[in-house]
């Protein structure tokens, strides 16, 4: 891969995005080219075609490359979601040979090190391990272990579990597709880095995105990752339910939820109408915006319901934990007309819709949330490659074995995924 150059792909169900970045002299995020295709092998955030997925891959990378002038294009990080992630939360602890020696980085990566070799339900693999707090030789609380003494270092830790056939899966795309996976990445995880701020995730939000096929959720308290979840249900089927309550075709669906669908049935009035084409030799339809608006509205209440039981089951209701900053929309489906309103009637939280242009350098013009993720994704690329200058840098000097396993953990466990796969096609 070019220099300073750094690939996000993100693999949704309704479209794949492909977009090259890089860093700019003030930090910023410099989009260079963006690649789109229809996503036709994808369900539920989940690979159900391989070929199909193959070709959607190949072509939004191509788009990319050539919008960004780049001759080559080899290493992505990739966002996962689908129904099959879940979550659970896990303490563990390591005992430290040296308690006069500071706790360092390499400690900490023990311990991580440590929760990745739990044994799963079969069938599933750890895709992150995330620290909330620590406790050294008892002492509870502690945001920041680094340079402080002690023989026992305890952590909580977050801990997202996907199923290993669809992690392979998406491997084996990747690698046909002539790609190599820098990196895979909770979707929800890489548009929150993408659409929150800092005072944001201190204050406690919950990051809500919805996506054509699943809606992903985020929850942030005092800086740290709370609560993570994927619940199967997005964009499609809503499309499916105007479908079906308008007797239309699915392209017509779309289109109609896009251009006038609303999610708050008081907005219409009973004479708005609009017409549809008829199928071949057919009179146009006749379809009442009130009617699509309370077709609409019974969906997303679904939706948002479930989302708020997931706000409710990280603890919401209590003091401690209650999320202050409120609720932030992201992802295609966030654009639909009264969303907002919506949400906030249903949870009676403060609510916003988050645009990825923070990170963005001024004359970028892809603030779009349908392009959350993909920013986040491309964020996470520029990240790994800076720690992998940073591991090639250190090579010769102080860096410890412990250190240089984990830094080069994924790209071990991934190689293993594809190579798996490959040889079960042989």
């Amino acid at each position: 891969m070019e220099k300073n150059i750094s690939v996000g792909l993100d693999i949704g169900t309704t479209k794949i995005v492909a977009m090259v970045g890089s860093r700019n002299e003030f930090k910023k995020l410099e989009i260079l080219g963006i690649g789109k295709s229809q996503s036709l092998g994808v369900h539920r955030g989940v690979v159900n075609n391989i070929t199909q997925t193959i070709e959607s891959i190949k072509y939004a990378i191509e788009e990319a490359r050539v919008e960004s002038g780049k001759q080559h294009i080899k290493e992505v990080v990739v966002g996962i979601a689908g129904q099959h992630i879940r979550s659970l939360q896990h303490s563990d602890y390591i005992t430290r040979e040296n308690p006069d020696k500071v706790i360092d980085n390499n400690d900490i990566d023990e311990l991580i090190n440590q929760v990745y070799k739990l044994v799963m339900l079969p069938g599933e693999e750890i895709i992150h391990v995330l620290p909330q707090d620590f406790k050294v030789d008892g002492q509870s609380e502690i945001k920041e272990p680094i340079g402080m003494y002690g023989s026992r270092l305890e952590a909580n830790f977050h801990i997202v579990v996907g199923q290993v056939s669809s992690i392979r899966n998406i491997g084996r795309c990747i690698k046909s597709a002539g790609l190599e996976m820098g990196d895979i990445t909770l979707e929800p995880l890489a548009s929150a880095d993408a659409v929150l701020s800092d005072e944001e995730k201190e204050a406690g939000i919950a990051l809500i995105d919805i996506g054509g096929g699943t809606t992903d959720v985020a929850i942030f308290k005092d800086g740290i990752i709370r609560h993570t979840a994927v619940i199967p249900f997005g964009g499609n089927v809503i499309t499916e339910d105007i479908k079906e309550g308008c007797s239309i075709i699915g392209n017509q669906a779309e289109q109609l939820k896009v251009k006038f669908g609303s999610a708050w049935p008081g907005e219409n009035k009973e004479t708005e109408i609009v017409a549809i084409p008829g199928l071949l030799g057919r009179d146009p339809k006749e379809i009442s915006l009130k009617t699509l608006s309370k077709i609409i509205n019974a969906r997303v209440v679904e939706i948002i319901e479930q989302v708020y039981l997931e706000i409710k089951n990280y603890g919401h209701k209590e003091a401690k934990k209650k999320l202050i900053g409120g609720i932030v929309l992201t992802g295609g489906g966030s654009q639909l007309k009264h969303l907002k309103q919506l949400v906030e009637y249903v949870t009676g939280m403060d609510t916003r819709v988050g645009f990825p242009g923070e990170h963005l350098a001024g004359d970028t013009n892809n603030s779009n949330p349908i392009f959350s993720t993909a920013v986040g994704l491309v964020m996470k690329a520029i990240e790994n490659n800076n720690d992998k200058n940073e591991l090639k840098s250190s090579i010769g000097n102080e860096i410890s074995e412990q250190r240089k396993t984990v830094l080069s953990k994924w790209g071990e466990k991934f190689k293993k995924f594809i190579d798996e796969s490959t040889s079960d096609n042989n």
